[in-house]
């Protein structure tokens, strides 16, 4: 009877154990598919942003002029040069979709910094007038590009913690666009 016993409590101790294994390994798995996750998003985004075509279209951008928003819509409109628009379009909800995930906490600071480091913050500041004249007169609502915003604003606080010698209040991130 002893025996019985006995059998028993190893039985139970190994389901216990198999248990506690299975939670163990999912731990693990789920770490691990996080971890790829991260490393194929931080791919796509090197292969989108920081390609020598996703810099040539970059400064393209930033190249841009215009003295005030109806001399934008002049040159820029979509309606105008639908490859700009088309451009534009593409950097600004990329990073319209990186605020969202990164104020979602499902990127970290630092894979977005090595993806995209300073350049949403200077478009920001470049486009930053027009997006809000877009927004005041009704085209877009007020919510348009707020992660975006969020986003460049969030980089340029992060990069004044981590690097104190950083002035953000004199570099070209922070001065006006002409």
């Amino acid at each position: 009877m002893t025996d019985l016993v006995v059998l028993q409590s190893l039985s139970y101790t190994a389901g216990a154990i198999s248990v506690v294994l299975g939670v163990i390994y999912y731990a693990i798995n789920l770490r691990e598919t996080t971890r790829n996750r991260r490393v194929t998003l931080t791919t796509n985004l090197m292969q989108s942003l920081v390609s020598l075509d996703g810099i040539r279209r970059y400064r393209e951008l930033m190249a841009m002029q215009w003295s005030d928003f109806d001399d934008f819509l002049s040159k820029y409109d979509s309606q105008v040069n639908p490859e700009n628009w088309n451009l534009r379009n593409l950097y600004w909800t990329t990073f319209e979709v990186l605020g969202l995930q990164y104020k979602s906490r499902l990127i970290d600071f630092d894979t977005l910094y090595a993806t995209c480091n300073i350049l949403a913050p200077t478009m920001w500041k470049k486009f930053k007038p027009i997006i809000y004249e877009y927004r005041k007169r009704g085209v877009y609502n007020e919510l348009y590009l707020s992660n975006f915003e969020y986003l460049a604003n969030e980089i340029v606080k992060i990069i004044e913690k981590r690097a104190p010698s950083f002035d953000s209040s004199s570099s070209y991130l922070r001065a006006p666009i002409k």
